[in-house]
């Protein structure tokens, strides 16, 4: 439950490319030993899938490393659902979900039988879904799957347990907010998402938070968990054969619902139709860079996101040109390219620090290099199967940790079906250098952006910066 509103961390964080030289080799290896359609022939082996008469999928993954399972619930929920009026509330709403039921009726008495199982359990809230897991021993698959439930069969929303978790997310939005990044990241987003930024702001509004109501809850119940928009996730150490017999037994008092999407259709983002800057005055050690795009939705242009990932990965290669020019050349501290692949539009980001001194120079050089990637010979095609080949293994190795991989599961189930992911590493192996430059030439160079910058009240002034300045500088490549 207390995983919330990670993008700036996506943001300031560089791509982790497996770039040391045994992991590199190790990579190449995998990719030149395996044929095409080896990872989605190699999942299947290991996924099973099922969909119950009431629309609820079932995907039960079996790996017996150790006598645990994981049961996980995705919902088609989250920040992208949410008007204005609701904003934050699918995050609430999560934190209702381990509160009292029809069948634990007392405040603590769901949390109480979750120790009881000997069950670690959590919650998080995303853009395109909220998640509910709970790992504990394979011999408890089946109470755990009734604590599960529990709570998408008969929640109660009493109000004492309402006020108390209005403050708990309260304090999680005021620790967001202390944050020196939280004003630049809530600036750039209201730009950058215009009338739609509440269906991106996982967060939400503090006075909106504060405000709601039991009947809200209920409204978020009605419309959006039902079992035909969730996905039930087993993991682990499990019989499948099994494992669904029991989610069809115990999930089956759970009513089919009308599609949420069909009652409540979520507006498409409205195109940026113009570059923007903003300037956020802190008190902090380096200036701080984030320049955002529209990107490709999955579920719109399924082929652009996987070169999104390949372009995002040669381009953060400590090894590759972009680096070289940006970061070895000393103008800038780190620099890193970023695709959140979402539905609902996922953001282009570009993030670096730098020097007040070195920054319109380090932004020239930036843009100067973007615009180069479009340019026949930036790309090679030894660096894309070494891409390639390093996001086959970090893939692999994903799915190790049987409880981990079932929030990869839910992840790309809500954000663009199962599939996808299914067919993700082979869909990367067939990009080319060209793909790349068309990305790029489509979605970046010069189209509509937000561009913020973070620095000292003193360093703005010996600049003389402003949002215009900002927004112009992409439009002025040497």
């Amino acid at each position: 439950m207390k995983e919330i509103n990670k993008r700036w961390r996506r943001i300031a964080s560089a791509t982790t490319i497996f770039a040391g030289s045994v992991l590199a080799a190790l990579a190449a290896d995998t990719l030149a030993a395996v044929p095409a359609q080896a990872q989605r022939a190699e999942l299947e082996k290991v996924i099973q899938r099922k969909v119950l008469p009431n629309g609820l999928e079932v995907i039960v993954f079996e790996s017996h490393g150790v006598p645990i399972v994981t049961a996980e619930i995705t919902v088609r929920n989250g920040s992208f659902t949410q008007t204005p009026e609701y904003a934050g509330l699918a995050h609430l709403y999560e934190h209702m979900y381990f509160k009292a039921n029809d069948q634990f009726p007392n405040p603590d008495q769901y949390i109480d039988r979750a120790s009881e199982l000997g069950a670690v359990f959590n919650a998080s809230t995303r853009e395109e879904q909220v998640n509910y897991f709970l790992t504990l021993s394979s011999d408890s698959l089946e109470p755990g799957l009734k604590f599960l439930v529990a709570p998408l069969l008969a929640p109660k929303f009493r109000p004492d347990e309402l006020e108390r978790e209005r403050q708990v997310v309260i304090g999680e939005y005021d620790r967001n907010e202390s944050s020196p990044f939280f004003r630049l990241e809530e600036a750039m987003g209201k730009k950058l998402w215009t009338t739609e930024w509440s269906r991106k702001n996982v967060i939400g509004d503090r006075k909106v938070i504060s405000t709601t109501t039991p009947d809200k809850m209920r409204a978020i119940r009605d419309l959006y968990y039902v079992p035909n928009n969730s996905v039930l996730i087993i993991t682990g150490d499990v019989n499948p054969t099994a494992a669904f017999a029991l989610a069809e037994r115990i999930f089956t008092p759970w009513k089919r619902g009308d599609d949420p999407f069909v009652k409540a259709p979520v507006p498409s983002i409205p195109p940026l139709t113009k570059s923007e800057g903003v300037i956020v005055e802190e008190d902090v050690n380096a200036v701080s860079v984030v320049i955002q795009w529209h990107g490709p939705s999955v579920r719109k242009d399924e082929a652009a996101t996987f070169v999104a990932d390949v372009y995002s990965d040669v381009l953060n290669n400590q090894q590759s040109r972009f680096q070289k020019k940006l970061v070895d050349s000393g103008l800038w501290q780190g620099v890193a390219v970023n695709y959140y692949t979402l539905d609902n539009v996922g953001p282009i980001s570009v993030s670096g620090q730098t020097s007040a001194e070195k920054l319109r120079p380090a932004m020239a050089a930036l843009y100067k290099e973007l615009e180069a990637s479009t340019k026949p010979g930036y790309f090679t095609q030894e660096e894309l199967e070494a891409t390639k080949a390093s996001r086959a293994v970090s893939s692999a190795f994903g799915r190790e940790k049987a409880s981990d991989f079932s929030h990869t599961i839910g992840f790309w189930w809500a954000a663009s079906g199962l599939e996808y992911y299914m067919k993700y590493v082979d869909e990367m192996a067939k990009r080319t250098p060209a793909d790349l430059r068309s990305y790029a030439t489509k979605y970046i160079i010069g189209k509509p952006h937000i561009v913020g910058v973070m620095m000292t009240p003193a360093d703005r002034a010996k600049l003389k910066l402003t949002p215009d300045e900002l927004a112009r500088l992409g439009e002025t490549v040497p």
